[in-house]
Order: C-alpha cells, then structure tokens, then sequence
C-alpha cells in the first residue's frame, strides 16, 4: 500500500519518526531513500526514541551501521547508512541480527530485495528551491521546506495498516 504524506519541519519529521518507532516489532525492516538533507537521519533519530533505545542516533556514515540498545526491553534499532556499499552481499557482510532488531537502513533502496517478505519503504522528496511553503529562517541558516514522503508497506505484517497520522 502506498500512502504519500507533506512533512513540513524537521520537527514534523522527527515527531512522525517518533510514531513510527512505536509501531515497530523486532524483525521490521525500513529502507529510507532521499537526497543529502532529506531528513532521513532526524527520521530514525524519532524512531530510536520511540522504540526507547540508548542514544544519541546520529548518522553511520563512517561505520555503517550502528546499534543502539533499547532501554525498555524491547528490541535494538540496527541504523545502517549504505551510502557506501556497492551491494546487498556488502549489506549481509555486516552480519545484522535481522530477526531480533528494527533495522533502518539509509539509501537502502535496491539493498533489501529478499531479506524480509515484510518492508516499510520510505522516499523522502526534498524540495530544489524556496517554494511557496518555505518557512522564512534567520540569514546564513538553510530555509524549511516541506518534504514529501511517500511511504510503501510489503507484505503481512502491515496487512493491519500503518498509522501516520500527525
């Protein structure tokens, strides 16, 4: 199922992360695609607070993946940046615990393909230029653009819905 929502602020965003995070269940899986600053790393930042995990959730660039516990007992969120793998074979080298964790995997997509029958597929769109919905920031600070996030569901665990409402 495909649902296509306008995020207006990084807060926004962060909030949706949040509600997501509180839905997801050990063996999730969730691929964010999006240019440079589209807000995938302030996405999983609310995912790992509403999945309770230790932070800060900051970006894996330089590692690839990283781990962070939950302090509630649930499951661990994996955030994997595969900005720099060439392959999904380089992604299964990483040896995540698919099964037991939520995995947000950055620039994921066309990395996933057979690792779960059960995806939560992310586009975050950002916007080239001020438009009409750019909320006006102090001089030297980038502007506020929407984004648009198209969010795709695959297989049954999202047979029950997905709920975005903000």
């Amino acid at each position: 199922m495909l649902t296509t929502l306008t995020v207006s602020h990084p807060d926004a965003m962060h909030e949706l992360g949040i509600l997501l995070g509180r839905q997801l269940k050990p063996g999730d899986l969730v691929a964010l695609t999006g240019p440079l600053g589209a807000g995938k790393t302030t996405l999983t930042r609310g995912i790992g607070e509403g999945l309770g995990v230790r932070g800060p959730v900051t970006s894996p660039t330089f590692v690839l993946a990283r781990t962070h516990p939950s302090l509630v007992g649930g499951p661990p969120l994996v955030h994997v940046d595969a900005y720099r793998l060439s392959s999904a074979l380089e992604l299964d080298d990483l040896d995540i615990d698919f099964m037991n964790s939520v995995v947000v995997v950055e620039w994921g997509a066309g990395m996933l393909d057979g690792i779960s029958d059960s995806l939560l597929d992310l586009v975050i769109e950002r916007p080239t230029g001020a438009g009409a919905d750019t909320v006006e920031t102090p001089e030297g600070e980038e502007p506020i653009e929407p984004r648009i996030l198209r969010v795709t569901t695959t297989g049954p665990r999202w047979d029950s819905g997905l709920q975005l409402g903000l």
